[in-house]
C-alpha cells in the first residue's frame, strides 16, 4: 500500500495541483500587466469537500467535526471579500484591468494555501512512520 491509496493525500495532492495552476494563471496576469486589452484571468474555486468525498469510500465517510464548543461548525463559510469588490475593475492605463496588488496578494494566498498544504502532508507522513515504529 502507497500513501497514493489514502483518501486525504489524494485530496491534498488534488489541491496541490490546483494551486499550481493557479499560481502559473497568477503569473501570466503579472507578465501581462502592461498589455493592453488583457484581462486578468482566475481558476474558479473548486470545492475541495467534494473532492474528498469522491475519493472516500460510501461507508468511509471524512467529515469535520466540532469537539469544542468555541469551533466553528463546518459549515459556517467566511466570505473575506465585500461584493462590491467583485463587481468593480479598475482600468490601467495601458487599457486591461490587471490590478497589481490584487494579483500579488493572490500569489501570496496561493503560496500560503502550498506551504500549509505541504506541511499536512509531512505531518501525515510523519504520523504514519511513527505507526509503523520508524524513527526519522
Amino acid at each position: 500500500m502507497t500513501i497514493d491509496n489514502i483518501a486525504l493525500f489524494q485530496g491534498i495532492g488534488a489541491k496541490m495541483d490546483y494551486l499550481g495552476q493557479r499560481q502559473r494563471i497568477i503569473a501570466q496576469n503579472i507578465a501581462n500587466t502592461d498589455t493592453p486589452g488583457y484581462e486578468p484571468k482566475d481558476l474558479k474555486p473548486v470545492d475541495f469537500g467534494r473532492v474528498l468525498q469522491s475519493v472516500t469510500d460510501r461507508k468511509n465517510k471524512v467529515s469535520m467535526e466540532t469537539t469544542n464548543s468555541g469551533h466553528m461548525p463546518p459549515d459556517k463559510q467566511i466570505n473575506t471579500r465585500s461584493d462590491e469588490q467583485d463587481a468593480t475593475y479598475e482600468t490601467a492605463p495601458a487599457g486591461n484591468a490587471v490590478i497589481m496588488e490584487e494579483q500579488l496578494i493572490n500569489a501570496n494566498q496561493t503560496v500560503m494555501d502550498y506551504t500549509l498544504l505541504t506541511n499536512v502532508m509531512r505531518k501525515n507522513v510523519g504520523l504514519i512512520q511513527t505507526a509503523l515504529g520508524r524513527q526519522r
